[in-house]
């Protein structure tokens, strides 16, 4: 049950839902709607690899613990 407003000159809608607190946008004509994935990776993977030269103070930045926890 969703209720449409009038057609914007550039093909994209405004699609108010039934029950919903937010209204939706149709896809602008020509684009792709799916989301963009990057690399598949394992977020185990991305933590611990490297990101560069290691510097004096790194071992001790990853150890220290900040006050609020």
């Amino acid at each position: 049950m969703a209720e449409q407003s009038e057609p914007d000159p550039d093909g994209q809608r405004v699609v108010r839902v039934a029950g919903a607190r937010r209204a939706r946008l149709t896809p602008v004509p020509g684009s792709d709607p799916a989301p963009e994935s990057g690399p598949e990776t394992d977020d185990d993977d991305v933590a611990a690899a490297p990101r560069g030269p290691k510097g004096p103070n790194d071992d001790r930045l990853m150890q220290d613990v900040p006050p609020h926890y």
